[in-house]
């Protein structure tokens, strides 16, 4: 496990990785310093008033040179409660690194997943459930240096306080050393052999059923339209409960390992007090008694550790998952910078796709075989063709979002590659059959990508304008500042293309791509967007427009039509 988990953790964290180490093993040694200074509380305890049998607090008693026994008691409590106020102050400022390291390396991890899994492009996040990869960035993140490396920490910091007290008591009386190792190394062991695997399991499979159970809530809510026209809910709520059960079976389980370490620990402590029970015939009475209070404070500090020690162990076995996790998605991978201000691509003369072909991965024939446009600056095409032929493929390849198997795309004969996709696309407005909309502003929907202060208002209301939107915004409460709910749920069809167009305008942009931006729409609805669409084209003569549709009659505004077979 140590290998992958160092797999996981990135160089810039490694280098701090021995800083905290080190507070961890000063929190140990001062934890150790805090129960050693309850050791002359229970030698005076002991003594009974007596100072000259309690060794070398007498030799403290005389250097000290106190009046009376009830003044040296008075200093010796007091230090002791200064001694711990301060050891205490001190471990929680040294907890401050060790808390700053796990939860920044939260705040990397899940930045990182989110933006590695946007990186891998339009075809990975298609080919992978979305609430999936939503609950890793969310929640794997947070359990693996939750529920793994602070609990690693735990241990870590508990064990070196366990070995910090055997060494004392071995050196300060060897006979509590053995007794203490006699009765806790086998709970140790017992334990360990019981949860091995049993948690680990039970971590892996409630992750599985969890990501089930993510999955049938966000596709409820998302296709909540067609669920109640289908009566599909008691389908789905069914699938919800069955999740539940075996969530709820899992978590039962775990709750009842969990309470472990609690049991363990305290048949270890009541072994221990019969032993030294049973010892307290072979003793003097003093002797007997400061057997008893070494092992007592010993074990105020022995059990809790052992038994966070116990628990801390099958926290992690339990969220052992998340290392595999993180492991298989390569946190480390090699993520390029976004370059959102790059100088856009000149657009002067031709966009070009010359013998372009492309094959998904896990498709045996070429989607796009040997296909070969010229489009003009300025023009309008239209193209057309049946349902699974390529046509939103071909956009998507347009785009930048597929790479071409063979042949390419050029603009003014530059070919379109890595080294300039950003360009390309600052040039580019796209509007798909189903715009999205972010439960956000119009405003902000309309110039998405911008904060409020960088919105160009005038650029805004122009697009407005030219998307016919006028009326529609005029009819908001609140205008520009309303909010139209999560994807654009309190808006029309139509109002959604319209915010769709308006954005691609927004970019002020040289090519334009509908993909079937009217095929959900009434006829009235498409008519209209038809129509902005042609009054686009022909107040801005410079503007290149492509449209895909599969009704001619939605194309008559273009200049030409390309059939896709």
């Amino acid at each position: 496990m140590i290998k992958e988990l160092w797999r996981v953790i990135p160089d810039s964290f490694r280098r701090n990785t021995i800083s905290v180490a080190m507070t961890i093993f000063l929190r140990a040694l001062l934890n150790f310093v805090g129960i050693a200074t309850l050791l002359p509380i229970l030698l005076l305890i002991i003594s009974s008033g007596d100072i000259t049998s309690a060794g070398y607090l007498n030799r403290f008693y005389n250097l000290l040179g106190c009046s009376n026994y009830t003044e040296f008691v008075v200093a010796i409590c007091v230090a002791v409660v200064a001694i711990i106020v301060i050891k205490n102050i001190t471990v929680l400022y040294l907890y401050r690194f060790e808390r700053d390291y796990i939860f920044n390396l939260y705040r990397y991890l899940s930045q990182r997943l989110f933006k590695i899994y946007f990186k891998r492009g339009l075809n990975y996040v298609k080919r992978h459930n979305s609430a999936t990869l939503t609950r890793n960035i969310n929640s794997v993140s947070l359990m693996f240096v939750a529920g793994v490396l602070k609990p690693i920490a735990s241990i870590f910091s508990e064990g070196l306080l366990l070995i910090l007290i055997t060494v004392a008591l071995a050196i300060y009386n060897p006979l509590a050393a053995v007794i203490v190792a006699l009765i806790f190394a086998p709970i140790a062991t017992i334990f360990y052999l019981l949860m091995r695997r049993r948690l680990h399991d039970i971590g892996e499979s409630e992750n599985d059923i969890q990501r089930v159970k993510n999955r049938i809530v966000a596709e409820t809510f998302k296709g909540y339209v067609d669920v109640e026209m289908a009566n599909a809910f008691e389908l789905m709520l069914r699938r919800f409960d069955e999740a539940m059960n075996g969530i709820v079976a899992l978590r039962k389980r775990h709750a009842t390992l969990v309470m472990l370490p609690q049991i363990f620990s305290e048949v270890g402590l009541s072994v221990g007090l019969v032993i030294l029970v049973l010892l307290g015939h072979s003793f003097s009475g003093s002797d007997i008694a400061l057997l008893f209070g070494i092992f007592a404070v010993a074990a105020v500090r022995l059990i809790p550790s052992l038994r966070n020690i116990m628990t801390s162990w099958s926290t992690i076995r339990f969220n052992r998952y998340t290392i595999d996790t993180l492991c298989d998605i390569d946190v480390k991978e090699d993520v390029k910078q976004s370059n959102y201000d790059a100088t856009s691509l000149n657009f002067e003369r031709t966009l070009e796709l010359r013998n372009l072909s492309f094959k998904f991965d896990d498709s045996e024939t070429a989607t796009i075989n040997n296909l070969s446009i010229e489009i003009k600056k300025g023009e309008c095409i239209g193209v057309r063709g049946s349902s699974g032929v390529g046509k939103t493929t071909l956009f998507n390849l347009m785009l930048g979002f597929y790479a071409p198997t063979s042949g390419g795309i050029y603009v003014d004969d530059v070919k379109l590659d890595e080294s300039n996709i950003a360009k390309w696309q600052k040039q580019i407005g796209y509007v798909s059959q189903s715009v999205f909309i972010a439960d956000m502003t119009l405003l902000e929907n309309i110039a998405l990508g911008s904060s409020v202060e960088e919105i160009d208002y005038e650029r805004v209301n122009e697009v407005i304008r030219l998307a016919n939107l006028e009326e529609f915004v005029a009819s908001l409460p609140d205008g520009l500042n309303s909010r139209i709910g999560e994807q654009g749920c309190r808006i029309s069809g139509g109002q959604r293309q319209r915010i769709g167009i308006a954005r691609a305008l927004y970019k002020n942009v040289d090519i334009l791509l509908f993909d079937e931006a009217t095929s959900s729409l009434d006829t009235k609805t498409e008519e209209n967007i038809n129509s902005a669409i042609g009054r686009l084209s022909t107040e801005n003569h410079a503007l290149t427009i492509v449209v895909i549709a599969h009704r001619e009659s939605s194309l008559e505004y273009c200049n030409r039509i390309i059939t896709l077979e």
